[in-house]
């Protein structure tokens, strides 16, 4: 055999030895590589998404500690049932301290709902339109949940600036039972 030969069969070995090398140590190492790095990524993903859950957990958490606060705030405002008298007097102290006459105060039946009680009071009364004015501005102030429903005015005849009312107004009260 001639060095030109040698030189070719080498050359031949050499490239087959590469193909063999590539075909059965690099090209599966490759594929495993990648299904790797797919693996890798995935779970970078899946990171992400948590970091986003958990910032949005943390963000529900605090939306609950101020829903939290709210209803604290607004059950303060809320009286228990055994202090519907002192609401009542209050009512009516405010209405005698701007002037007005209460004609009529009567109690509706309340309405029992899941956590607190609404006690409905028909009160009619009369006097001056300024003074009604000024017992409605003194109702806003009084540190508990009221409505005001089905509110009437009516001019008084022969009387200059002088109405009668007809209103129903709700007190809130905590439901004691739960």
């Amino acid at each position: 055999m001639n060095s030109g030969m040698k030189k070719l069969l080498f050359f031949i070995v050499i490239l087959g030895i590469s193909y063999v090398a590539y075909q059965y140590m690099l090209k599966p190492a490759n594929k495993n590589l990648s299904e790797n790095k797919k693996r890798v990524e995935a779970k970078y993903e899946k990171l992400a998404e948590l970091e986003r859950a958990t910032s949005a957990a943390n963000d529900l958490h605090k939306q609950l500690g101020e829903l939290e606060e709210a209803i604290k705030f607004f059950e303060s405002k809320l009286p228990s049932t055994s202090e519907i008298h002192k609401v009542l007097e209050q009512v009516t102290v405010i209405a005698q301290k701007q002037g007005l006459k209460p004609k009529t105060i009567k109690t509706l039946e309340k309405k029992n709902n899941s956590g607190y009680i609404e006690q409905p009071l028909k009160m009619e009364l009369q006097g001056n339109f300024n003074s009604f004015y000024s017992f409605l501005l003194e109702l806003e102030k009084l540190p508990r949940i009221m409505k005001i429903r089905n509110l009437e005015l009516q001019k008084v005849r022969d009387a200059q600036g002088e109405v009668s009312t007809n209103f129903i107004v709700s007190i809130f009260f905590q439901n004691n039972k739960g």
